[in-house]
């Protein structure tokens, strides 16, 4: 025998998989040692014997049907391929799960099956552990979702308290320099803790599934004018130039996820730019709009553009403020995701980023001036004059953390707990009076379904300013555009609380 003949003959041997060869009558002609170690049988005991041997018998009568399935057409395969149990059997009885693969061989004139097995039991361990740890993950991750979903509110209610407090001492300290300090850098911490906890809850909800988006037709020309407001204030104290582009387009998605999306990207260019400008522009070709915040800041290095969509991954830049924990784009991806767009990012070191949102053509609204919504905000009227503030809060630290700070600000209030004592509360309503209320009231009611129930009982619109620590489930709760009603998310901004406030608290003709 030569060198190779040699070689070919170990390799055959002491195969990793017990390699048998099968006459046309299923009388087995050859056995390797494998064969032996695995099924306990010298070769000499196996030579002439059926397969089926090695087949436990319950599988027998299917094995027959296999065999004569295949030399119908025999062929490479793999005979477990379609078998979700496929196992093999010992000389003692015993059975393990088998991996067998066939062969066709032709000799001369006479036709061979060469049949390969290999013992499955490791294998099938691991991946049964495998399973038990998907399914072990899928139930947290839906426990999880059960939490986020009912938890969301409640983790956000000892926010609101402390922010309506803090806010109160500003105002009671501002004689007083060193306390007032201590005070605002005391606010400046609460609000860092209040974004980190409102970015947590976003990106738990969103990867855990337990945001179904509810498509509508959004105005751009809207979604702009709300995110201007809630970033001129900070553009303006930075003197970065903040700009929208004009915009007639409707779009069909999703307003709160599609809002949430620009609101990072905007609020990271905001916070990364100290000089210079923040645009948003847009563009509309055959299959895309395209959506572009650009920015003159401090830009990102080429060799972190790939991880800044990662959880948790902040640019480490020298002399770049760090601010949050890295959530904001994370966000951006997951939104993006549920809503079928397409996020891209182009940035030069030291010279600014742009980040480019494409949206289908086929999510824009053939006739905008038609569908476009109209604003959940109520239109100002000029000339405001202070009426009273009914508050309505079934959680006692923040229904009095809210009435000292709005008492404070000069406004009567008159406050309770729930909407069992909204009677009491509401006997002289008159026009004027703007109600204050959770939306999650301990009861059967909703802050909606009070407000509702006033509007039908008066002959004007009640102005109502909702709160929620569950924003999106709120709004989308809303069916209908709801007129001199402001939606706003605890723990409440203080200084939107006073704007939207002042702003419904007007009378009809007020001059």
């Amino acid at each position: 025998m030569t060198e190779i003949g040699s070689i070919l003959q170990q390799l055959l041997q002491f195969s990793p998989d017990a390699l048998l060869v099968v006459d046309e009558h299923g009388l087995i002609q050859f056995s390797n040692d494998t064969a032996r170690d695995m099924f306990g049988y010298a070769s000499e005991e196996l030579a002439g014997r059926p397969l089926e041997l090695l087949v436990p018998e319950r599988f027998r009568g299917r094995h027959h049907e296999h065999v004569a399935s295949f030399l119908q057409s025999p062929a490479n395969r793999e005979m477990g391929a379609r078998i979700v149990d496929l196992f093999a059997r010992r000389s003692d009885g015993s059975e393990f799960p088998a991996g067998i693969r066939l062969a066709p061989i032709r000799s001369g004139e006479r036709d061979y099956v060469s049949v390969a097995v290999r013992d499955m039991t490791e294998r099938r361990a691991i991946s049964a552990a495998l399973v038990a740890a998907r399914k072990e993950a899928d139930r947290a991750n839906q426990a999880k979702s059960r939490f986020l979903a009912t938890a969301s509110h409640d983790l956000r209610q000892p926010m609101q308290a402390i922010r309506l407090l803090n806010a109160s001492l500003l105002k009671l300290t501002r004689d007083t320099h060193h306390v007032y300090e201590l005070v605002r850098r005391q606010e400046q911490a609460i609000d860092n803790a209040t974004r980190l906890l409102h970015a947590l809850l976003d990106i738990s909800r969103l990867e855990s599934g337990a945001v179904d988006p509810k498509l509508a037709s959004v105005s751009l020309a809207s979604v702009y004018s709300d995110l201007q407001r809630e970033f001129e204030s900070t553009a303006a104290a930075k003197s970065l130039e903040l700009k929208f582009a004009e915009s007639d387009i409707v779009l069909m998605t999703d307003r709160t996820l599609f809002a949430q999306l620009l609101q990072n990207l905007i609020g990271n260019a905001v916070k990364y730019t100290e000089h210079g400008f923040v645009r948003v522009t847009q563009s509309l070709d055959a299959e895309t709009l395209s959506i572009v915040v650009e920015d003159s800041g401090i830009g990102i290095p080429a060799d972190k553009l790939d991880r800044i969509f990662d959880e948790y991954y902040q640019v480490d830049t020298v002399g770049a403020p760090r601010v949050g924990v890295g959530l904001g784009l994370a966000i951006v991806r997951e939104v993006s995701r549920l809503l079928g767009l397409t996020v891209s990012v182009s940035s030069k070191f030291g010279e600014g980023t742009r980040v480019r949102v494409r949206i289908p053509r086929s999510n824009l609204l053939t006739n905008p001036a038609a569908s476009a919504a109209p604003s959940l905000h109520a239109a100002e009227n000029p000339g405001a004059r202070r009426g009273r503030l009914l508050l309505l809060e079934d959680n006692q630290s923040v229904r009095v953390a809210t009435e000292l700070f709005l008492s404070l600000e000069g406004y009567n209030v008159r406050s309770a707990a729930g909407a069992a004592d909204g009677d009491k509360l509401f006997a002289d309503l008159r026009q004027g009076d703007v109600l204050i209320s959770d939306y999650r009231l301990d009861g059967k009611l909703t802050g909606l379904e009070v407000l509702r129930n006033l509007r039908a009982d008066k002959p004007w619109d009640v102005p109502a300013v909702l709160l929620s620590g569950d924003l999106e489930a709120m709004l989308r709760a809303v069916k209908t555009p709801i007129e001199n009603c402001r939606f706003l998310s605890k723990p409440v901004d203080t200084q939107a609380l006073l704007e939207a406030i002042g702003e419904l608290s007007k009378l009809p003709g007020d001059a």
